[in-house]
């Protein structure tokens, strides 16, 4: 991997599932697979964004993802990833920064998502974003076990 000399987001594509797997295993217990990021391309209730780096040497690689599914005016944030290796360079940020973008475009008003409670870096970024807990979901999480932190962003008043 050369030095990140830009980072582009865009819509997820066909093109981008077999990378987007692979994201899958290096970030989660339980990834995804091609197979599920495959329907997800078809349904029209999802919006899911990738990052693409390109390296000082012109090599672009799908480096990140963020997701959220679409139902009745609430946007429900499945899924923020972000390999190893390209992590701490405010890609994530960007992704959520673009998915709230995208999502009120598409009419979202509140947003939410669960986050492991141990993942501080990723409460940061949410944090960051406007997001705000409002509860715990006792063992939402498995392998291994562990509650979940609630997060919204809400329609003000």
């Amino acid at each position: 991997m050369g030095n990140i000399e830009s980072v582009k987001i865009r819509r997820m594509g066909v093109s981008d599932i077999a990378p987007l797997a692979y994201i899958e295993t290096q970030c989660f217990s339980r990834p995804w697979s091609a197979r599920e990021f495959s329907h997800l391309i078809k349904e029209s209730d999802a919006l899911y964004l990738v990052a693409e780096v390109t390296d000082d040497k012109g090599a672009k690689k799908v480096s990140g993802i963020a997701g959220m599914r679409i139902v009745c005016g609430e946007g429900d944030i499945d899924n923020v990833a972000v390999l190893p290796e390209y992590r701490n360079h405010g890609i994530a940020s960007l992704l959520v920064e673009e998915l709230l973008k995208a999502g009120k475009e598409a009419g979202v008003e509140e947003f939410t998502l669960e986050v492991r409670v141990s993942n501080e870096a990723a409460i940061r970024v949410y944090e960051k974003a406007g997001f705000v807990s409002e509860g715990i979901r006792p063992g939402f999480y498995e392998d291994p076990k562990e509650d979940a932190n609630i997060m919204w962003i809400r329609k003000k008043a």
